[in-house]
């Protein structure tokens, strides 16, 4: 797992490194979009730091969830807001990427 998270960080790294002096070597005189497109960059990197974490934590969340269920039924709205908020930390990264495409756009 460490050595696929180290995989994906750095390939996401090496994109970025390479975008920067090629869109700068081959638009001059458009620096706008080195800043459009660093901004996408930017927004797509939002939302999958995001789902990654909200699926860490909604598999944590869900497993804890059914088993307290399980043993006391009557606790399934409190474990249910639960995760109502992790799902709501995928809505505010949505939202954040929409805000810098709409920005930047």
């Amino acid at each position: 797992m460490k050595l696929g998270m180290v995989l994906v960080l750095a390939l996401l790294m090496l994109t970025a490194f390479t975008a920067v002096p090629l869109a700068s070597a081959e638009g001059a005189g458009q620096p706008e979009m080195l800043g459009k497109g660093l901004a996408f960059l930017g927004a797509g990197i939002a939302i999958a730091f995001a789902g990654f974490g909200v699926g860490i934590g909604m598999g944590n969340a869900a497993a804890a969830t059914v088993g307290a269920v399980a043993e006391k039924p009557e606790i399934f709205g409190r474990s249910l807001l639960y995760i109502v908020f992790i799902e709501a930390i995928a809505i505010y990264a949505l939202v954040v990427a929409f805000m810098i495409i709409v920005l930047f756009h």
